[in-house]
């Protein structure tokens, strides 16, 4: 029963109001969070990529990356997002990757930690500095700089606004009552994993309990619940972006829900004696008594308890990242077949096109994978050009097919890239995967016209290829095949020393090539049936692996992007 006091307070709040001024302020805060997030991806982008894609075994190093880049683009679901490509592609395991995931979580309570030091008295100083940088700043630098500090004001004025708006309550006994139920930790957690999901936000939760707390509405008990929710509905981002996706995508998800439910699932039992912790570790007010302390006293008590549990939580998993990744590769194993056909891509991600540098990553790993299967087409054309049949050298050619429509794809992804706001090194390095594309499709097109129709005009012109001119042949496909596969590993790890491994080969191949030269004109001086066809068809096949070969090297020196200093 209401009381008649109770009764009166409820009669004189205004709710549209009110309503509006939290809502209003919460999209302000999203707004804020997207601005920053933006400048900080352009700003460290690069930096973020070359960090993620040199994390070693190290199960320390993998849990500090993952906060640091988290704590930049403050998306935990964005990096599982992005981690997919780099397991899918070889250059993490899935336990890295795990580790990661760990930190991610740590990552996303800087928001927390920055709104709780009640700095939204500066929020319009923020937003005003921030502007002016951005609209007069010279260099894209400084305008990023300054987008990055207009989208903190726009936070900070956010929550003062939900925290206007909920000043009210402080009085209105149903709400107060309402909130101390929160105390319970399954409406706690219901309560925020549900609202976490619909704004897909761990952050903004945050942000709400902050403002809440800010008014004194929230016990920390109630608060700690509240972000445990929180810890659960950021999952659901990553979840729904891994329908549909290659295995490795949905192993990364599988890990980020079992690790963030798993915690949440050992602590919720101990939340008291994890209050009294986080209490003594926290700044008291004990002057204040009621609700005014906890507005003093909550707002970093909430923050230090989400950012606590989350560095204990990555601390007590660390020991058992190799059987959990075990675990959910056996959750879920990988496909018998694979049912794309060679056709769907398996690196190229819409959801990290507004991120280029992770952007243009994902399409280096789907050119390599392109790469691999015209690598399959160039090992097998040779002994069928000079020895095959009519039919299986045809169904060379219809696998040129495949790598058609993959390449078509992976030049639509880079054309969306590059509407992107892309910085002079990002742009250098798009340039040079449309080229790296376009060459290797360039090779897959002369096994597929050339090399296919040399096969095909030796059965036709009924030619021979003795076993000693064969022999010569197929130790030049070897040197080529030798270079084709040092180029891929050039494209996937990018590494200059290995450059270095294909002028070796080319020395090897110039030798060779000559040796094949004298053996041919001392077989042309030999009389033999159709000796001048068969000269035509040997030396075309000769000629063609050199130009594969030289592609190969054009492509190599494109794959390595120039080091910061050698930027123009």
């Amino acid at each position: 029963m209401i009381s008649t006091a109770a009764a009166s307070s409820a009669a004189s709040l205004d709710w549209p109001a009110m309503l509006l001024q939290l809502f209003g302020g919460l999209a302000i805060f999203l707004l804020g969070m997207e601005q920053m997030a933006s400048a900080l991806k352009q700003v460290a982008g690069m930096r973020m990529k070359d960090i993620l894609s040199r994390v070693t075994g190290s199960r320390l190093r993998g849990v500090f990356t993952g906060a640091m880049v988290t704590a930049v683009i403050q998306s935990s679901s964005v990096t599982t997002v992005i981690l997919v490509g780099f397991v899918a592609s070889g250059l993490l395991s899935l336990a890295q990757a795990v580790g990661i995931i760990l930190g991610a979580n740590i990552g996303t309570t800087v928001t927390a930690q920055i709104v709780a030091f009640k700095v939204t008295r500066f929020a319009l100083a923020f937003v005003a500095g921030g502007f002016l940088m951005s609209f007069a700043g010279r260099s894209g630098h400084i305008r990023y700089y300054g987008k990055l500090i207009m989208g903190l004001g726009m936070i900070f004025f956010g929550m003062s606004i939900m925290s206007a708006g909920m000043q009210p309550l402080r009085g209105y006994a149903p709400f107060i009552e309402m909130m101390s139920n929160v105390s319970n930790p399954a409406v706690g957690i219901l309560v925020a994993a549900g609202f976490t999901a619909l704004v897909q936000s761990s952050s903004a939760t945050l942000g709400v309990i902050i403002s809440l707390a800010l008014q004194g509405l929230v016990t920390l008990e109630g608060g700690i619940a509240l972000a445990l929710g929180a810890n659960i509905g950021t999952c659901v981002t990553a979840a729904l972006a891994a329908i549909g996706k290659p295995r490795e995508a949905m192993r990364v998800a599988v890990a980020h829900v079992a690790f963030n439910v798993i915690g949440v699932l050992l602590i919720v039992w101990f939340i008291g004696p994890f209050a009294e912790l986080v209490r003594a570790l926290s700044p008291a007010a004990p002057e204040l008594t009621g609700t005014a302390r906890l507005a003093a006293e909550t707002p970093r008590q909430i923050a230090n308890a989400h950012t606590l549990f989350n560095v204990v939580a990555a601390l007590v998993f660390l020991p058992f990242l190799a059987p959990f990744a075990r675990l959910c590769e056996r959750l879920v194993p990988d496909r018998p077949l694979d049912e794309s056909g060679g056709i769907t891509p398996r690196f190229l991600d819409d959801e990290v096109i507004s991120i280029p540098a992770f952007a243009l990553e994902r399409a280096r790993f789907e050119i390599a994978r392109m790469g691999e299967y015209v690598e399959d087409m160039l090992r097998d054309i040779l002994p069928l050009a000079l020895t095959g049949s009519a039919d299986d050298i045809e169904k060379i050619a219809e696998r040129d097919t495949l790598v058609d429509r993959l390449y078509a794809k992976i030049v639509h992804y880079l054309g969306a890239v590059s509407v992107e706001a892309l910085s002079p090194r990002e742009t250098d390095y798009l340039m040079r995967l449309f080229d790296i594309a376009e060459r290797i499709e360039d090779i897959g097109d002369v096994i597929e016209t050339r090399m296919v129709t040399l096969g095909l005009r030796r059965i036709d012109d009924q030619v021979f290829v003795s076993p000693g001119t064969l022999k010569h042949i197929e130790r030049v496909h070897d040197r080529v095949l030798k270079a084709y596969a040092t180029m891929l590993d050039v494209i996937k790890d990018q590494d200059r020393e290995k450059l270095a491994r294909l002028e070796e080969i080319k020395h090897d191949l110039d030798r060779l090539t000559e040796g094949a030269a004298r053996h041919e004109v001392e077989r042309l001086m030999v009389t033999e049936p159709n000796r001048l066809k068969t000269f035509s068809r040997e030396v075309e096949a000769i000629n063609h692996l050199r130009d594969i070969f030289r592609q190969c090297r054009r492509i190599a020196k494109k794959a390595i992007p120039p080091e910061p200093d050698e930027d123009s």
